[in-house]
Formats: structure tokens, sequence, C-alpha cells
């Protein structure tokens, strides 16, 4: 099944600044979340950011909130967005059915907004290299779990390019930047 930017959101979960320096490899699952969150606007996808308990663990990183000028912010405090109060409704009032999934801790905020998504009968994706855990273990081990559960694992590239569809078009050139 390939990624429709017609028929996908992004949601992404919990690059917060308290945690972000604790999270394996942060600068590149941050770097791949705001080449997303670009992409998302310039191609008009509906993009959410997710913030578990601000109080604790901060705002978003400034770069999430730069790149996220146009996307719908919700704080939680439930590790899953999916059990959040009002959240699958707001994700569902988008009429998309292809959630794209980026953020920390893949093994706890992620796996379990991922597997409530499912749940939910969103499609879910989970972009690998901008998803991480504190350590690498447990990153793996959430990959594997999500690929089980039938959850679909691609890269920034791939969504880029499934969002895309072909080259030589004005979106194309407009998006090769975060491409190169």
């Amino acid at each position: 099944m390939l990624l429709s930017r017609t028929d996908s959101l992004l949601l992404v979960v919990d690059i917060q600044e308290r945690l972000a320096p604790a999270i394996h490899d942060s600068e590149t699952v941050t770097a791949n979340s705001v080449r997303l969150l670009e992409a998302a606007r310039q191609l008009k996808v509906p993009a959410f950011v997710s913030e578990q308990y601000v109080k604790g663990l901060g705002p978003s990183l400034a770069a999430i909130r730069e790149a996220a000028s146009t996307a719908r912010f919700f704080e939680k405090i439930h590790f899953s967005c999916a059990a959040e109060p009002g959240v699958t409704d707001l994700l569902r009032a988008s009429g998309r059915r292809q959630i794209v999934l980026t953020g920390t801790e893949t093994h706890v905020c992620v796996l379990q907004t991922a597997l409530g998504m499912l749940g939910e009968g969103f499609s879910v994706f989970l972009v690998a290299d901008a998803a991480s855990s504190r350590t690498p273990e447990n990153r793996q081990l959430a990959i594997e779990r999500l690929r089980s559960a039938g959850v679909h694992i691609v890269s920034t590239e791939m969504v880029l390019f499934e969002w895309l569809q072909r080259a030589g078009t004005d979106e194309f050139r407009a998006l090769l930047p975060l491409i190169r």
C-alpha cells in the first residue's frame, strides 16, 4: 500500500525540550520530522503535534515548533494519543485514513499511539528514521513489535516520494531541498 497525500495526515509525537537530549540519535529524528512537517505544509497534508505533559517535559523543540507553523498542537497525559480524549475524533475530522507517525519514545508513546490508531481503523506508517527511544534496543524492539502488528515501516524519503508521486512537477522542484 502506497501513501497518498490526499489520504494522509502527519502525527509528530512528543519531540520535546527536556526529553530530546536523552533520545538516541535525536538530531536525526528531529531533522527528519522537520522535513516531513515542511513537506506536509507545502503539500497541504494536515499535520498534528502532540506534547506529553508539557509542565514536566517542556514544549516541542524550537525546530519542530517552527516547522509546524500550520500544524495543530495538543497536549496529552496519556502515553497513547489514541487514548487522549478527543484526539481520535480530531484526526478523524481530517477525513484522512493514513497516519504517518514520527516521534519519541518509539517503545512508549509512539508504539501505544500506533497500536491505538490501528485499533481505531487507521492505516499507520511509522517513519523509522524519524522515531527513536533513549536506547537503540528499545527503539528496535518497538519497530519489530509494530511491524508484526501490521504497522507499515517506512523512511522519510519513502514518505516524501510517495506523497509526490512523480518528478518534473513544481511540487517536486519545491521539495527537492528536503530530499537533497
